[in-house]
């Protein structure tokens, strides 16, 4: 059987993600001229909660599907292997938009209004005991410096993973004993990636980009919420890029099985997002102490109640009404769909997380933040294409191959 081992861009596709990329670039300058160009710290905030808002998003989504990659690698997985290169090809983002965002929270940091981070204000945290107690941890060089580390820990462990991944494909390995020499030095890097990531989007990093916004609030559960909110929006854009190749013809081998497990994932963590958002709420809920429920009260009950159930239905009730189904998650057309729904439905998750604490009185206009989103979309879909374009679809002469090509449930 002949397969298409190359991806070649379509005119329309290119065209259509630079597209993308020129709206959100637009949106982002319309959003300054409008809110971030004045003297008014709220206005200024609006600006800065909306690229914070993307930028972390967009950056975990993407680096989730190299978790995924190295998750699968340390339980010695086959059989993703036949669409491998599709989760590489998106991983191929996280330099780029981890640059992005790593610009504008350090642009966030030190911008003299102090807009977001209050903890960045010297004189507030003098007069604050909370953050007083708290400055050892929420200071500027640990939040510049951790940073940093994340993001080129990221890029750099995501490379290697590449990059071993490329070696096969013109030099097939000689013995069996090359192989097995081959699955341990892949499950040795992809060891050290998982510890970097549990040490990052599984700890600390949700605390210093999003909870540290409301700094006097806290939550032991807040970066397993974030981690699997960012987990089942990653797996869900891994499966629209592949219904998207197998509607053009590529990804010969990957057939219904392989979604269908695809599918599993984003059922499952759909209610383990639930399971942890539940969780959070109804324990903060059940002890009423108030320096805990002034995180859930004004988006509960006030204005922002309704961005709050909305997403609740969109992450939850949409998932288990769906995608329970064995049929359902074979089907090309209801994966599309609730994909997209997950991904918009996470988004909003994010959304919530990052501006009822700039604007507890109101909800912000929607337009600006998805205008900026669908930016960052373009970019996913341009750097994609690009790194499917690069190399074979298929991950030739790996040692778990044939365990992909016969996979079945």
């Amino acid at each position: 059987m002949s397969i298409r081992e190359q991806f070649i861009i379509p005119k329309r596709y290119k065209t259509f993600s630079i597209a993308l990329m020129v709206i959100g670039l637009l949106t982002i300058v319309g959003l300054y001229v409008t809110h971030g160009s004045k003297s008014d710290a709220h206005e200024q905030s609006r600006f800065w909660g909306s690229l914070l808002h993307n930028s972390v998003y967009f950056l975990l989504i993407t680096n989730a599907v190299m978790f995924f990659i190295c998750a699968t690698t340390l339980a010695w997985g086959g059989w993703q292997m036949s669409f491998r290169r599709v989760s590489e090809a998106i991983s191929t983002c996280v330099p780029v938009i981890g640059a992005i965002c790593g610009a504008i929270l350090l642009l966030i940091c030190f911008n003299d209004s102090h807009v977001l981070y209050h903890w960045t204000d010297s004189k507030v945290v003098e007069g604050d005991d909370i953050l007083t107690w708290k400055k050892g941890f929420l200071n500027k060089t640990f939040f510049v410096g951790w940073t940093l580390f994340t993001i080129v820990a990221w890029s750099l462990l995501g490379w290697k993973m590449r990059k071993m991944s490329r070696e096969l494909d013109n030099n097939p390995l000689p013995s069996k004993e090359a192989g097995k020499k081959y699955i341990w030095k892949n499950t040795v890097w992809a060891a050290i990636y998982i510890v970097v990531f549990a040490l990052t989007v599984m700890s600390s990093i949700p605390w210093l980009w999003l909870m540290s916004i409301d700094a006097h609030w806290y939550s032991t559960m807040y970066s397993w919420y974030t981690f699997a909110s960012s987990f089942v929006a990653g797996m869900s854009l891994l499966a629209l890029f592949i219904i998207y190749l197998k509607n053009n013809g590529y990804l010969e081998y990957t057939n219904e099985e392989h979604l269908h497990d695809v599918g599993k994932f984003m059922f499952a963590f759909s209610i383990f997002w639930t399971y942890l958002w539940f969780s959070q709420f109804m324990l903060i809920w059940y002890s009423n102490q108030p320096e805990e429920t002034t995180y859930f009260k004004p988006r509960a009950q006030g204005v922002w109640s309704g961005v709050f159930w909305l997403m609740f239905i969109i992450n939850f009730i949409a998932p288990i009404l769906l995608l329970m189904k064995r049929g359902a998650k074979r089907n090309y057309t209801t994966v599309t769909f609730m994909a997209l729904l997950i991904i918009f439905g996470h988004w909003l998750d994010f959304f919530q997380m990052v501006h009822p604490n700039s604007s507890p009185n109101h909800v912000p206009m929607l337009l600006w933040d998805f205008g900026i989103a669908l930016g960052f979309v373009g970019l996913i879909m341009f750097i994609t294409a690009r790194a499917l374009s690069r190399s074979s679809l298929l991950a030739k002469n790996h040692p778990f191959i044939k365990e992909s090509l016969i996979h079945h449930t």
